[in-house]
């Protein structure tokens, strides 16, 4: 699914792309930064995805180790012995024996083959967790871009405000002056310019505390961010996304994949009241290193003997102090958890989705009355401007209608931002909000944990390990403290989507 195509939907599509190209506020040169890709450098190097990664690979090596249950053990002995005192006469000084022990489980009563099974089905499990991970992140890195793009919009603005305002000040002093104002309409100026000169401080403050958190999950610090393009897949309806979620949603699959391991359990807990066959073989060697003595002066004896045997084991448990009965009543009640845990799921990925669809669409709606906010508030204070110039308005009406005029673009820009990323959470619950949706490009394959599943099912060579375990994820000490500095503050004025 391409992350540039526009989806069909009508107005609320229309809106949400609006929303996505009116967030700009700046000339974004040919090299700026996409959304596109701040999401695939995220993916490539956020620390609590490679972690999720790496615990994933940990959680498919639970499949050779339930295996190896059900393989054989092969082991050698061997033992060196010095007879200081008490020994025989005629024994040895000394004894050195090895063996070579085989066992070879027959029948466990079924604890193995379901072992693995259940294992298996946590591996599915984890590798739904995963996606959720992603989509998780996927969700933050959306939201840290808008709102790095939304505080960029809003300094714009109150600079803009203050810049404003400081000529209305000076406008309203020199009025004063000549005797066509009072001292009260300068102060009112004065009053509303320092309000405005606080409102940009809390703006930049903002500003850069949404640039942190995108250096936090990206790696990178934001420079000339780009609007983002339009959400792909959005549902026509909220029992379209619930349908999609409940086939796509990973934490709903996840619970399902524990649910099924579960019952698995039950089984490898009964299977402790029932008998295990296994069969063995050994070879045994000893030697007496030429220090056993013969009685007969002269004479001379074997120093060293060997053994081999081999047989069957069987153990029919009789009596174990109701421990097997106890274990597969534990299992039980974790199953039945874990059964109740897919419908707690499933309530939240319903309660999520229809939330995220309702909060979306409230933000397309707000985007529209924002902007007959901004016409009307604009068209308002060119009005009342007139109106003082002949005397109709006082300096506390211009002051009001460039205060609402403020207020209406900020809800746009807010209402925009709120949009795009109610439209990906949607996503995100829905189960399209990964990598492999977006079509991300990020310099090579998606990282699939299947293939290391693939890789580890079948080992069982005892020395067959990985390389020692290095960091993946980039380190941000080294990146400057970012500021609130923003280019062409203007933009947002000169753009015809405001």
């Amino acid at each position: 699914m391409e992350f540039l195509n526009m989806p069909k939907g009508g107005l609320r599509t229309g809106l949400l792309l609006g929303a996505a190209m009116g967030l700009a506020t700046m000339a974004a040169p040919a090299n700026a930064d996409t959304l596109r890709e701040a999401l695939a450098q995220a993916y490539v190097s956020n620390p609590s995805l490679e972690a999720a990664r790496a615990q994933q690979r940990a959680v498919d090596e639970g499949v050779p180790i339930e295996r190896s249950a059900g393989l054989p053990d092969v082991a050698a002995t061997g033992s060196y012995t010095e007879f200081l005192e008490g020994a025989s006469q005629f024994g040895p000084d000394r004894l050195f024996t090895g063996g070579l022990d085989l066992g070879v489980p027959l029948y466990s009563g079924g604890a193995v083959k379901n072992s693995i099974r259940a294992a298996k089905q946590r591996v599915t499990a984890g590798q739904a967790d995963l996606r959720a991970t992603e989509s998780a992140i996927f969700t933050r890195v959306v939201a840290a871009y808008m709102d790095v793009l939304r505080n960029q919009a809003i300094v714009g603005l109150s600079t803009n405000q203050v810049d404003v305002l400081g000529v209305n000040l000076q406008a309203t002093s020199d009025r004063f002056e000549i005797g066509d104002l009072t001292r009260t309409d300068v102060a009112q100026s004065q009053a509303r310019l320092a309000v405005a000169q606080g409102d940009l401080e809390g703006a930049r403050a903002n500003l850069i505390s949404a640039r942190e958190t995108y250096i936090q999950l990206v790696g990178e610090a934001p420079t000339n961010l780009e609007p983002p393009p339009p959400l792909p897949g959005l549902p026509e309806s909220a029992e379209q996304a619930v349908q999609i979620a409940l086939e796509n949603n990973p934490d709903l699959i996840a619970a399902e994949e524990r649910a099924e391991a579960a019952g698995y359990d039950i089984r490898v807990a009964g299977s402790g009241r029932l008998p295990r066959l296994s069969a063995f073989a050994g070879y045994d060697y000893q030697n007496t290193l030429s220090s056993l003595r013969s009685q007969v002066p002269g004479g001379s004896l074997p120093q060293s003997d060997t053994a081999a045997q081999a047989g069957l084991s069987l153990r029919i448990p009789l009596f174990q102090g109701g421990r097997p009965a106890a274990l597969e009543r534990q299992a039980q009640a974790r199953a039945s958890a874990a059964l109740e845990q897919v419908i707690a799921a499933e309530r939240d990925v319903i309660a999520q989705v229809r939330a995220a669809y309702s909060s979306w669409l409230a933000a397309n709606a707000i985007i529209e009355s924002s902007q007959s906010a901004v016409d009307a508030a604009e068209l308002s204070l060119e009005g009342v401007r007139a109106e003082n110039s002949i005397g109709n308005r006082t300096i506390l009406d211009v002051l009001n209608a460039e205060q609402e005029l403020l207020s209406a673009r900020v809800q746009l820009v807010t209402a925009r931002r709120n949009a795009y990323v109610s439209g990906f959470s949607l996503l995100a619950a829905m189960g399209r909000a990964e990598a492999r949706d977006l079509n991300l490009d990020t310099g090579g394959p998606l990282y699939d944990p299947q293939l290391n599943y693939e890789r580890v099912q079948g080992k069982f060579f005892d020395w067959s390990r990985d390389p020692d375990p290095e960091p993946q994820a980039t380190r941000t000490i080294d990146i400057a403290a970012p500021d609130a500095s923003i280019v062409q503050v203007d933009a947002i004025e000169a753009d015809p989507g405001l």
